[in-house]
């Protein structure tokens, strides 16, 4: 095993030591070995474990084999392809350093750059051309891009690319380039589609794999924190405000949420960038500028926009909707703790998505702390630990500080200077939130939601004498009701449907205007023109004293023969013979079409309709067919003008010519 640089060529070894190599990491090392010298590679490792360093080495210590240096640019002679602008923009700059002295040139080719320029680099020469698979393809199919020389292709996140559905433009290239190049996938997972693909387009592959039993970055904690669905944005400020770090991400799964939480954090006061698709290549150089040189603290970016992305100060991973899969979590923490550096991920855990979370944690077989959200109290607590830290530090002034500060002694005391200083640094930090705690509530904020709207603490009930039976249902309940009882949607509350009666509920305070209006519409309309028959529940008292238990899925209403009076049973418990015929339930609203409908409307018995016909095949009850049944077509088949035939004129016109 190769444990330094030192047997590389001399332009390589200078590059890595002025950066501070010393020692290859274990990818690197992999690629160093004897056995992957001149050989196709699928390499599968770590996130952040130097990937890049990796194949820029592999690359260019067998092109410098014949010389210190490069001969003179013509067709390209490697190409590096990248699933973003983003990864392919850092790729560039990481192999710019690794191979300037070697006097290497690199074209850099990605989507929302100027495509002429791209052309322009391409026709001058270049040794190395990195790019995205569309524009490499774009610019291949218009013979910009000579493909005839290449030694080397390499895939960086292989698997990205082809999540993404770049698998069409990924074998047009491959399919272009000369059958003698090698061809090097790099990828933090290897999922079967990156099997198939290197099993068609390499030849004796070497598979290298550095990742081990435990798939979660080693420098990188884990940490699950269960909230409340309605406090994740809290819990975010939270989080942020706790650990103060120099650089933090933020991953949700939407642009629009992207957007929404970016806003929010904005107006929170937090110094915060956004990457989504929806931004242009200059917005989002803008943000990443912003982000490694300190004008911003915090980035807010979907999975595909981030993806790549290495700044050196991101200590804070923060995953505010769940990852889809164990791999779109792995390459979202996989943002810090790079390069030997540690680093933090924190997955905010709505109460509902628990169980998901732990299942992919452990496919992935990731060992996450459970720990809190950080609380007000304890925001505090670490800014006073911060604030002592940072003031109680020597300081050795100018003459000029010096001299506004006994300025500042003269004028005040040195309490009330502590005092204002105080003041002015918690000023500059946002205020944390107040979150639900989960413990006082057996861990389920839904437990001690009330189920009552507001206003309807104090209700009575009123019964119907419909139910299941005659299909009552809220959609039409509800209009009837507003228009009988004078009253409108909002001041209805439950709604009970049994067997042969429904229930429902109003506010007390207008319970003497319902009963006032009920009254009248029934002595006006004569039990309206519905049929229906609505009056107070006998015990509305009893039940409209609160807000009533929640009742299971169809459980039965009581009786009304339970609640009426034995007085009032006479002709129930009276012998059959005895019963009055039970009339036909008249549904609400009968269309007059219907035979019924047109005696009660006062039409003669001899012009009713037909029962016998058979309905018509669509249209409302009642409504005309669009041909008459079993009557002539609107064309006859083969007659003179057939519809969709050609136009018969002149000679070509079948049957005497009209006179």
């Amino acid at each position: 095993m190769i444990m330094s640089f030192e047997n590389l060529p001399e332009p390589l070894a200078l590059a890595l030591a002025e950066k501070g190599y010393t020692e290859p990491t274990s990818v690197q090392a992999a690629v160093l070995e004897p056995e992957a010298l001149g050989r196709d590679l699928v390499v599968s490792a770590q996130t952040g474990s130097g990937k890049t360093i990796a194949f820029g080495i592999a690359m260019l210590r067998e092109l410098l084999a014949d010389g210190a240096t490069l001969p003179p640019a013509a067709a390209p002679l490697a190409l590096v392809i990248a699933p973003t602008r983003e990864l392919a923009l850092q790729v560039s700059r990481e192999l710019a350093w690794l191979c300037a002295k070697a006097n290497a040139r690199i074209a850099t080719c990605v989507g929302g750059m100027d495509p002429s320029k791209e052309r322009r680099a391409l026709n001058h020469g270049a040794h190395i051309v990195v790019g995205t698979p569309g524009r490499l393809r774009d610019h291949l199919e218009r013979g910009a891009m000579d493909l005839s020389a290449i030694n080397y292709i390499v895939l960086d996140e292989a698997d990205e690319m082809l999540d993404m559905g770049f698998r069409d433009d990924l074998e047009e290239i491959l399919d272009a380039a000369p059958d003698t190049r090698r061809t090097l996938m790099f990828s933090a997972t290897m999922p079967r589609p990156i099997a198939a693909l290197a099993q068609r387009y390499q030849h004796d592959a070497l598979r290298i794999s550095t990742v081990g039993d435990d798939r979660g970055h080693g420098d990188i904690d884990y940490q699950t924190v269960a909230v409340s669905p309605s406090d994740i944005e809290n819990a975010v400020i939270n989080l942020l405000r706790f650990h103060e770090a120099e650089t933090a991400m933020l991953f949700c799964a939407t642009r629009d949420n992207v957007r929404h939480l970016h806003a929010t954090l904005v107006e929170r006061g937090f110094a915060a960038v956004a990457l989504s698709g929806e931004h242009s290549q200059n917005e989002r150089n803008y943000a990443l500028q912003a982000l490694r040189d300190g004008r911003a603290r915090v980035c807010v970016a979907t999975d595909v926009a981030a993806r790549g992305i290495d700044v050196a100060s991101l200590s804070l991973v923060v995953h505010v909707e769940v990852p889809r899969d164990a791999e779109t979590l792995q390459h979202r923490s996989g943002r810090t703790g790079r390069a030997g550096r540690k680093g933090t991920a924190v997955i905010i855990v709505p109460y509902p998505r628990r169980r998901r979370v732990e299942e992919m944690l452990r496919r992935a077989r990731i060992n996450a702390t459970a720990a809190e959200v950080p609380s007000a109290e304890m925001i505090r607590e670490r800014d006073r630990q911060r604030m002592f830290e940072a003031l109680l530090e020597p300081v050795e002034g100018t003459e000029e500080e010096l001299e506004l500060a006994q300025r500042l002694l003269d004028q005040r005391g040195a309490l009330e200077l502590a005092v204002a200083l105080v003041r002015h640094h918690s000023k500059s930090m946002p205020e944390p939130e107040e979150l639900i705690d989960l413990s006082k509530r057996g861990e389920d904020p839904r437990a001690d939601k009330s189920h009552h709207r507001e206003g309807f603490d104090d209700t009575v009930w009123f019964r119907m004498d419909i139910g299941r039976r005659q299909n009552a249902d809220p959609r039409w309940i509800l209009p009837l009701l507003c228009r009988r009882g004078h009253i409108t949607r909002n001041e209805i509350g439950a709604i009970r449907i049994a067997a042969n009666e429904t229930f429902f509920q109003v506010p007390r305070s207008i319970e003497a205007k319902v009963r006032e209006a009920l009254q009248r519409t029934m002595t006006e309309g004569a039990e309206d023109e519905s049929g229906i028959r609505i009056e107070p529940s006998p015990d509305g008292a009893q039940q409209g004293g609160g807000q009533t238990p929640r009742q299971p899925a169809r459980a039965p209403v009581r009786r009304t023969e339970e609640r009426a009076p034995v007085q009032q049973r006479d002709e129930r418990t009276a012998p059959a013979a005895e019963q009055p015929a039970k009339q036909p339930y008249k549904k609400p609203y009968e269309p007059a079409s219907q035979p019924g409908a047109r005696k009660q409307l006062g039409v003669a018995p001899g012009s009713e309709p037909r029962t016998d016909r058979k309905p018509p095949r669509a249209g409302r009850p009642g409504q005309k067919p669009p041909f008459k049944t079993g009557g002539t077509k609107p064309f006859k088949s083969g007659g003179p003008f057939k519809p969709g035939g050609p136009k018969q004129t002149g000679a070509n016109r079948k049957g005497p010519r009209p006179r």
